[in-house]
């Protein structure tokens, strides 16, 4: 949001100073270029201008798409911990959470089976996941140590 608030203020600010410009130097408040007698062609400039312009605005629309694409994805990991946080069952802080736009895959050693269960559904009732990678691996229980041999 703040990128996209930063380049309004930016369009907004050149304009002004366009307008501002073509006040104080005579022209009015339009946009429109005063007639050149220096041999420079005016409706070329003013057509590579446009060009450049329309460039521009794909370039930023590409750059929005992506800073979306980069807040959501942070957005859906951050609810995933959350809620595993706040879970009695889940050890939150063994379960690595990886999101891929709407692909979450889960990795770490959990304690046991129900715990796993848990995370996995955990994942997968959150808002935004289409599909859960379970890559969780779950402990092995220690061998007893006083074991006697016959």
């Amino acid at each position: 949001m703040r990128f996209i608030r930063t380049v309004l203020l930016i369009a907004i600010l050149a304009i002004a100073g366009v307008l501002a410009y073509n006040h104080w130097s005579g022209n009015g408040w339009t946009l429109h270029a005063p007639a050149s007698s220096a041999g420079v062609d005016v409706a070329t400039a003013g057509q590579r201008g446009a060009g450049l312009a329309n460039v521009a605005v794909e370039k930023g629309r590409e750059a929005v798409t992506q800073i979306e694409g980069t807040l959501s994805t942070g957005a859906l990991t951050a609810k995933i911990k959350s809620k595993m946080a706040l879970d009695d069952h889940v050890k939150a802080r063994s379960i690595r959470v990886e999101t891929a736009g709407s692909v979450v895959t889960l990795t770490g050693i959990v304690d046991s089976s129900e715990e796993r269960d848990r995370a996995l559904r955990l994942a997968k009732d959150t808002d935004g996941v289409t599909r859960v990678v379970d890559k969780l691996e779950i402990k092995k229980p220690a061998m007893p140590s006083s074991r006697q041999r016959d």
